[in-house]
């Protein structure tokens, strides 16, 4: 059985990792200063933001 994962904005189908873009907002923004790192996944084809999280140092 496989999956069929893709963006809910424009239906693109994710079949790799190279279809999403990891943004790590500690890094890009500068905003703050936290010992952990917040980041984004985003749609290479769209830009929609599909998921993110937090990672610690």
């Amino acid at each position: 059985m496989s999956t069929n994962v893709h963006c809910s904005e424009c239906g693109t189908d994710f079949t790799g990792k190279d279809d999403v873009e990891f943004v790590d907002l500690g890094a890009e923004t500068r905003f703050f200063k936290a010992s952990k790192r917040f980041y984004l996944v985003a749609c290479n084809e769209c830009g929609a933001a599909i998921g993110g999280g937090v990672a610690g140092r």
